[in-house]
């Protein structure tokens, strides 16, 4: 296993490597773990390879840190993302998280979260982070609540035009 950058009791949080395309492809080409994204679905394995290196890699590259492949110990494979992600466009870092189905429900998104947190804060020194859900999405915004984010307001967000986040 690599470097971890969090760990918790289940899960490591690494930064994604090109090899883990297919583990992308699987969550990102899930119309389900998409619902909410206003992201695109990926259509094919090459398209999860060009996200991790054009989007996850470039971000750790300009700021240090981004969205990091969740790996879920007890079943030994990456689920999903979570991790902190620069949005330029609002001159913001937002947490966020994306799992696939069958780990929803299970407390993952706010174990990982809480650890972000403090991560963001500690280590990345930074003073402020933000969530960015979409209203309908009750769950994660459940989630943000539980890691002690507060509702700001509604407002929309076109982020990187529908690019992968």
């Amino acid at each position: 296993m690599d470097h971890a950058i969090i760990e918790t009791k289940r899960t490591i949080l690494r930064e994604f490597r090109e090899d883990d395309y297919q583990a992308v492809f699987e969550f990102g080409s899930n119309k389900e773990v998409n619902k909410y994204t206003g992201d695109i679905i990926l259509e094919s394995p090459q398209h999860a390879k060009e996200i991790i290196k054009n989007v996850w890699l470039s971000d750790y590259q300009k700021y240090a840190y981004g969205r990091w492949a969740v790996y879920y110990k007890p079943d030994n494979k990456i689920i999903g993302f979570a991790g902190l992600k620069y949005l330029p466009e609002v001159k913001e870092t937002d947490i966020g998280f994306r799992f696939l189905p069958e780990y929803w429900g299970k407390g993952i998104a706010t174990e990982v979260s809480i650890e972000i947190i403090k991560y963001g804060f500690e280590k990345l020194k930074l003073t402020k982070i933000i969530g960015i859900a979409m209203p309908e999405n009750i769950a994660s915004c459940k989630v943000l609540e539980k890691i002690g984010l507060k509702f700001e307001k509604t407002d929309s967000y076109d982020g990187d035009n529908g690019n992968y986040k």
